[in-house]
């Protein structure tokens, strides 16, 4: 898939494996984009099952998010799955809550640092105690979900804008641009936990590691 559509990749395909977008900016061009990938998939005598084909939408789920006009969004029933999760009881649960958590990681602002209180009791021997700081993790988390920023993709020619952050134990940065009305639009966010040797670094090394992380 990556060698057939390799000129369209980004413009106006984007493809994961055998699941594949036609997308076009503007209304009147879609046709052509359509036309030029049903050339490509006769060329090489590819087949698409008519089933699950959706044509002439503005919005859509892909990889588990919602692509629309304005940007990409979180998939709803990602977002009730964690809102409706109780607290873990062990470290299974717990596993399934971070798993879910990582695959959104994108979308929420800090999340290692969110999760930091979690990290003791992935430890090996040490006994699961799930105690006011976690608690009050998890709702801060949930919280956060109720309300997820939208991502935008990146304007051609428009300078991106990068924050870094170092907490006491985890880095991370903020990918964003400004848009016409000349406010701040989210592309990503990404955030990890320091090493043990890394936490004992001074803050000025911590905003170092924060800004290589980032790059």
């Amino acid at each position: 898939m990556q060698k057939i559509f390799d000129d369209m990749l980004h413009k106006n395909v984007e493809c994961y494996v055998d699941d594949l977008v036609v997308k076009s900016k503007k209304r009147e061009n879609h046709f052509h984009d359509l036309r030029k990938v049903f050339e490509r998939l006769r060329r090489y005598q590819l087949k698409m099952n008519s089933s699950k084909c959706v044509f002439g939408v503005t919005s859509r789920k892909f990889l588990g998010f919602i692509v629309l006009q304005r940007g990409i969004e979180i998939e709803q029933a990602k977002i009730d799955a964690i809102l409706r999760m109780p607290k873990p009881r062990n470290i299974h649960e717990l596993k399934n809550l971070q798993e879910k958590l990582a695959y959104l990681q994108r979308f929420v602002s800090n999340l290692a640092g969110r999760c930091q209180p979690f990290s003791r009791l992935m430890k090996e021997d040490v006994p699961f105690q799930w105690d006011e700081a976690c608690d009050k993790a998890f709702k801060s988390i949930k919280s956060y979900l109720m309300k997820p920023p939208v991502l935008v993709a990146p304007v051609p020619k428009r300078p991106l804008i990068l924050y870094v952050a170092a907490q006491e134990r985890s880095v991370g940065f903020l990918l964003a641009l400004k848009n016409d009305e000349g406010n701040e639009n989210v592309l990503y966010y990404l955030s990890r936990t320091m090493t043990p040797n890394e936490i004992k670094y001074s803050p000025i090394e911590k905003l170092c590691l924060a800004l290589i992380f980032s790059i």
